[in-house]
């Protein structure tokens, strides 16, 4: 016995285990762009065939991306609204709590399906105005325990293609009636991402299906009444690139020129 916790998921909730091990790879690496210590200490508690996921430590520069670009923003709505509440779905093993570390004023649900929420609660302390919540993220019925009257700020990383339109849009057409205000931050793949999703390493090895295609802002602006784009980034064109090695910044430029995969995959923000 080497007292690590085994972990067995199937499908899309296995696709945390990939995320959560390249956020622990960019750890180690000298040029970090995360430093999420975390996802290290995480990594190190369970027994895993880390090889299965996909990730390697060329493939992990891009999860600590995404994964920063949503704290630099999430950063940016808390630094505006210290009183807010914050809804961040499909949390997986994020660590984005703890890496951010909101203020006093903020109540932050972190919401995943019981069983990664259990999980959660293994690997992280909970308590005070941090919140773990265990329910499908597609359930209404999780909303009504979450304070209605403040600013409220919506993160979803890696939660929009997994679901699909019908759910997604109506997951996003809740939170803008629930609350008077606040932002959904999300990214997406086009529809030419979805219809391509067989050579995404993670996807396939974990058994999962995408399902829902957003090629641009005109499709939230349109499912979701009231909402109003603040900023749509294809993702080659993220300012983070730039602090990555330079291969990464040359991929980046040149996958960027290329039709279709500009926006293969994208971050949208809203307010509301």
């Amino acid at each position: 016995m080497n007292g690590k916790l085994r972990v067995d998921l199937h499908g899309a909730p296995q696709t945390m285990l990939a995320t959560l091990y390249g956020r622990a790879l960019d750890a180690d690496a000298p040029d970090s762009l995360l430093h999420d210590r975390w996802a290290r200490d995480v990594v190190d508690r369970i027994d895993h065939d880390w090889s299965t996921t996909g990730i390697t430590a060329d493939t992990a520069p891009s999860v600590a991306l995404r994964a920063r670009h949503f704290d630099v923003w999430a950063g940016s709505f808390l630094a505006a609204h210290p009183d807010a509440v914050v809804l961040h779905l499909g949390c997986g093993l994020d660590s984005r709590y703890f890496r951010i570390g909101p203020g006093p004023g903020v109540d932050w649900y972190d919401v995943d399906y019981p069983d990664v929420a259990e999980l959660r609660q293994r690997f992280y302390p909970s308590g005070g105005r941090y919140h773990v919540v265990a329910s499908s993220v597609t359930d209404p019925a999780w909303l009504a325990d979450v304070p209605a009257g403040r600013p409220t700020l919506m993160i979803g990383e890696g939660l929009t293609m997994y679901l699909t339109e019908a759910d997604g849009a109506a997951l996003l057409r809740r939170i803008v009636e629930q609350f008077p205000s606040g932002e959904l931050q999300f990214d997406a793949f086009s529809r030419f991402g979805i219809k391509t999703q067989w050579v995404n390493r993670v996807v396939r090895r974990s058994g999962s299906t995408l399902y829902w295609g957003i090629d641009g802002p005109d499709d939230i602006l349109a499912a979701v009444p009231g909402t109003r784009l603040v900023q749509w980034v294809p993702v080659f064109e993220a300012e983070l690139f730039r602090q990555l090695p330079r291969r990464y910044r040359v991929m980046a430029a040149v996958l960027d020129r290329v039709r279709g995969v500009r926006t293969m995959a994208q971050f949208h923000r809203y307010s509301f």
